[in-house]
């Protein structure tokens, strides 16, 4: 986990070092980069390049795309740390939107921890005149399509194997940067070209390392490691943009942490105890 959210800190540093570059054409890049490594997975495992449920991959898609354009302008106009911190909010649109799409329920008390997080986001835009309330929302729209998209993920779990669902995000991502090419291009020189190709890279090393923890330790424990993203965050800033930071604004990127990890890990102790009282029943 810990190398994951390395990898994924590396990904965004290597995106604001483009910031010159509009953030859906970096997003044509990127994804081009991950679908040629989908391509050669889904050729290896012998599995559907096509899908079976052709409207939610593209939804997923769809939703996976809006959040990582937002989340790649973030990162170019804001400062690396709280572009992330914001980033974090997507659990808890994850778990609302549960509500209505796969009819799950939310406890009382967790309700208090997302406004917890949310009162962390507000304080942010207030004491640090560098993050607007513009890019406030846009920070906050793009968790939203974070978890509308892996609300989407989950439906389709049974369905698809795991890179056919990856692809169709990719190649969406792809349409969309394509797109966006005709509207707003700006030629890649020099450096560029190697900062582009590493975003496809270090974006896919940090999934395959989440892919990897998740798959051998328990999903609590490897989430909350996930928030240490936001030290890589802070460090980078400060090390390669000057970006420091307040003790209030410190203060509202814990809120933020906090409010989502109690969260996290008060909602999984829940599950944990029902499924011990069914089994005992």
């Amino acid at each position: 986990m810990f190398l994951s959210t390395f990898a994924f800190a590396l990904a965004n540093v290597f995106v604001k070092e483009v910031s010159h570059i509009p953030a859906m054409e970096v997003v044509f890049f990127r994804c081009t980069t991950a679908a040629a490594f989908c391509l050669i997975g889904l050729h290896r495992a012998r599995a559907s390049f096509i899908g079976n449920n052709h409207k939610y991959l593209f939804l997923r898609g769809f939703f996976g795309t809006l959040a990582l354009g937002l989340f790649f302008l973030t990162v170019q106009k804001i400062p690396l740390a709280t572009a992330m911190t914001f980033q974090y909010l997507s659990p808890i649109f994850t778990a609302v939107i549960a509500i209505f799409f796969l009819g799950e329920r939310v406890r009382p008390l967790q309700w208090l921890f997302y406004l917890t997080a949310f009162a962390g986001v507000l304080f942010i835009a207030q004491v640090d005149a560098r993050v607007s309330y513009f890019y406030m929302f846009l920070g906050v729209l793009s968790a939203f399509g974070s978890g509308v998209a892996y609300n989407l993920v989950r439906r389709l779990k049974d369905e698809e194997h795991p890179l056919t669902i990856i692809l169709h995000f990719q190649l969406v991502g792809v349409a969309a940067g394509f797109v966006s090419l005709f509207f707003a291009w700006q030629a890649p020189a020099g450096s560029d070209w190697l900062y582009l190709l590493m975003i496809g890279v270090f974006s896919q090393l940090g999934q395959i390392f989440l892919t990897n923890a998740l798959s051998r330790e328990k999903a609590a424990s490897a989430a909350i490691i996930l928030y240490s993203g936001l030290v890589y965050g802070i460090s980078f800033g400060w090390i390669f943009y000057g970006e420091t930071q307040s003790l209030s604004t410190i203060f509202g990127m814990l809120l933020v942490v906090l409010g989502v990890a109690a969260s996290v890990l008060y909602g999984r102790r829940v599950k944990r105890v029902e499924e011990i009282q069914i089994t005992a029943g």
